[in-house]
Parts: structure tokens; C-alpha cells; sequence
């Protein structure tokens, strides 16, 4: 059997052992070391077993996956997400749909702590879904506003699908952030607008609630304020070449561990069960991660994407063409798969394809996270629909997928408009002080 032919039985075996429901990085570590073995020997093989979990578990840039992922955490406990739903439905929840635009806005804000879009819908979910009902809110909108913004959490730094991508490709983590920042305002803008188009349509969706006073108006902004101050530290440090997004990460937990303890939230309990979930979420990553790493040299002998770039390229078809039928495939694969498990086994056979064809990787990674964004909410894997529907229980699954067709299209009219101003991802990153 030649190497190529190898390379694809692998592949197969990947994705029939992905079926039989096994776990992305121990699906990888198995298929990578058996190939590798085949190919190259099996002292080989066990050399790469030996050296590389050692290798991503060392590495420095990685810390910032603990440390953000303990930084929402910590801003979950302390109250954070009520605080910005709060200043939010203060400002726009007299609006037709101000409720469920509120819940976008503070998905948003929420995101730039949590990079996490599981976490952003559960947490958001727990939170806005109440008071919707309380005023009469149609389900459908209810729910697909908290799964589309959740969605969110995985595009507005810090993001966890920033951080695979990063190590997957070599390309800097703090570039990838600051790309995802005007794209996940432009997301928020069109989450919004389409809550606007679907109240206008049918004011019965989402009924107008009550004004607040300007008093109060200006109680739950400064209440937010905490949170404000660490997004603009860490992501504005980063920004600014003040600290590296590893630094931007440790200083954002320390001051998240400061406002829960003013606020006398970390009781002992509570401190122990986030740091035992921070542990968990970081070694599910790093278990991806060191499967994706004995998977990708496999790959790279047995020559699958080399010769699939070469085949591509080949064609007699414009880049852009190339690129659209790529994000189709994305599309596709993840009405089926889940996102990081999407995310570590295409990245290396699609970048270097990317690359030939001379698009910008940073601004190719900003597409692929709000495609796997699309997959977060698309039927029938959907993570965050089955994250909604747990908070929501009496609402039907098929209502749910109802209610996210809207917010579906408005990502794709924003993938679309990324696809043709690629400046505004690459702006800050381009104009970072290095």
C-alpha cells in the first residue's frame, strides 16, 4: 500500500472511530501512532508517543488555556453575566425584542471573559431565558437568541478556537485575538438586526417591556464596569504590546479572583468546584491537542495534503472559488462534527492549501472559527442547542432549530462580508505595537 493510500485508510478509520463515538484526541493518538508506525517504524512511532505529549504540555504559550478558561470561570461566580444582562436590558429592553437584543449584547460582553461558547449559552441561557418568559417572549426567539449569541463565545477574545488554531498553524495567539474583535462586533450588530427585522415582522415575538430611569440606567453601566475594566486591561494590554496574551491571560484571572472575592463570592466550595472544571477543560484541549500532533506527521508522510493542495491548485479556478468551496465543506462537516474536533483534523491538510493559494492565515482563522460558530448551532450535533434545550426544557428541540434558522443566515451574510473586507479582521492586528 502506497503512503498516500495509507493516508487516506487513516483518515477512514478516523472518522469511523469518531462514529463509534470515541474521543477526538484519542482517536487521533491511535490512528497517528499505528500510521506513523506503518510508515516510518515502529521505534519511531513510539519515540513520537514519548516526546510530543511532552512537548505541547510544556509549551508556554499554552498556559493562557488554563488561565482564560479559570478567568470565566471565576467571572461566572462572581456575577458578571448578570451584571451585563442587567446594564443591557437597562439601555435597549424598552425596544420591541430589547430582551432578547440585551441577551445578544451581553453574550457578547461575556465572551470576551469565558472564550467558551458552551459556557456563554449556558451561563447567558440561565440568566435571560427567565425574564423572556416572564414577558411573554415567543420560545422560538427566546432560545435561538441565547444559542446564536453563545456562539459568540468562541470568536471575541479570548477564544479557545483562536488558541488550537494558533498552535496548529504556528501563527501568533495575539494577532488571531485581536482579529476576532471587530468580526464579533460585527456578528453582535447582526444578531441584533436580525431580532429588529423579525420584531418588525411580528411585534408579537418579542413584546417592548418597561423604560428604565436614567438612574437606574446608570447603576447597572457602572455595575458592569468591573467587567469592562478587565476585557480593556487584557485585551488593550495585548493591543498596546503592554504583555503577551499569556501575561494579558494571568493578569485577567488574578483581577477576576480579586472582584469574586470582594464581592464575597469564592466560598471554599465554590472555588474548588471552578478550579476541579478548569482542570477538566484544559485537559480535554491538550488531549486534542497531543492527538493532533501524533495524527499530523502521519499525515504529512503519507503526503494526503500536499497532494491535495497540488490538486487544487491545479484547477482552473479563481482563489476565491477554491476558498468558498473549502468554508462549504467546514459547513458541511460540521452539521456533523464537533468544532475543535472539525478544527484539529482539517487545519493541517487545509492551511498549507490557504497558504499556496496567498490568503491571509490570521484572517482565514477568523473565518473558520465563525464557521465552526455556524456548526455550534446547525442540526442535528448542534452542541449549543442541546446546551439551551437543558436549561429550557419545556421548549422542543425542533423549536429551537426554528428559531436559530435566522441568526444562521445573519452569519452567513457576515461570513460574506469578512470574505470581501478582509480589513476588518486584519486592521488591529496589523496595527498592533509589536
Amino acid at each position: 500500500m502506497t503512503p498516500t493510500a495509507l493516508g487516506i485508510a487513516g483518515l477512514a478509520g478516523l472518522f469511523a472511530l469518531l462514529a463509534l463515538r470515541m474521543p477526538v484526541g484519542i482517536a487521533m493518538l491511535l490512528v497517528g501512532f499505528i500510521g506513523f508506525g506503518l510508515v516510518n517504524g515502529w521505534a519511531a512511532a513510539l519515540a513520537l508517543l514519548a516526546g510530543e505529549p511532552f512537548v505541547i504540555s510544556s509549551n508556554y504559550e499554552l498556559i493562557v488555556v488554563p488561565l482564560f478558561v479559570l478567568m470565566g470561570n471565576l467571572a461566572t461566580v462572581s456575577g458578571m453575566s448578570r451584571d451585563l444582562y442587567s446594564a443591557a436590558y437597562a439601555w435597549v429592553g424598552h425596544w420591541r425584542g430589547g430582551l432578547a437584543s440585551a441577551t445578544i449584547a451581553a453574550c457578547s460582553g461575556f465572551a470576551a471573559l469565558s472564550g467558551s461558547s458552551v459556557a456563554s449559552a449556558l451561563t447567558m441561557g440561565q440568566v435571560a431565558l427567565p425574564e423572556m418568559r416572564r414577558y411573554n417572549y415567543d420560545s422560538r426567539l427566546a432560545t435561538g437568541c441565547v444559542a446564536a449569541g453563545g456562539t459568540l463565545g468562541i470568536l471575541i477574545p479570548p477564544s479557545t478556537g483562536f488558541v488550537i488554531y494558533a498552535i496548529l498553524t504556528q501563527e501568533s495567539i495575539g494577532r488571531l485575538f485581536l482579529a476576532g474583535v471587530f468580526p464579533g462586533l460585527l456578528l453582535t450588530v447582526l444578531f441584533i438586526l436580525t431580532i429588529y427585522i423579525q420584531t418588525r415582522i411580528n411585534p408579537d415575538l418579542g413584546p417592548a417591556g418597561p423604560e428604565m430611569a436614567w438612574s437606574a440606567k446608570i447603576k447597572a453601566t457602572s455595575q458592569a464596569g468591573f467587567m469592562t475594566g478587565i476585557v480593556v486591561i487584557t485585551i488593550g494590554g495585548i493591543y498596546g504590546g503592554l504583555f503577551t496574551p499569556t501575561e494579558a491571560a494571568g493578569i485577567g484571572a488574578f483581577l477576576a479572583l480579586l472582584l469574586g472575592l470582594f464581592r464575597r463570592k469564592l466560598t471554599m466550595a465554590a472555588l474548588s468546584s471552578i478550579l476541579l472544571q478548569s482542570v477538566r477543560t484544559t485537559a480535554l484541549v491538550f488531549l486534542i491537542l497531543i492527538g493532533a500532533f501524533i495524527f499530523s506527521p502521519f499525515l504529512a508522510l503519507t503526503h494526503v495534503a500536499s497532494n491535495l493542495v497540488g490538486l487544487l491548485t491545479g484547477l482552473d479556478l479563481p482563489g476565491h472559488a477554491i476558498l468558498f468551496l473549502v468554508l462549504f465543506v467546514y459547513i458541511i462537516l460540521g452539521m456533523f462534527l464537533e468544532g475543535f474536533a472539525m478544527l484539529v483534523l482539517t487545519i493541517p491538510i487545509v492551511h498549507p492549501l490557504i497558504t499556496a493559494l496567498g490568503f491571509d492565515p490570521i484572517w482565514f482563522g477568523v473565518l473558520i472559527v465563525i464557521v465552526l460558530e455556524m456548526g455550534l448551532i446547525s442540526p442535528p450535533v448542534g452542541v449549543n442547542v442541546y446546551v439551551v434545550k437543558g436549561v429550557a426544557e419545556d421548549v422542543s428541540m425542533g423549536q429551537i432549530f426554528s428559531g436559530i434558522i435566522p441568526f444562521w443566515i445573519a452569519m452567513a451574510v457576515g461570513l460574506v462580508i469578512l470574505i470581501a473586507f478582509p480589513q476588518i479582521a486584519l486592521f488591529l492586528p496589523n496595527s498592533m505595537i509589536e
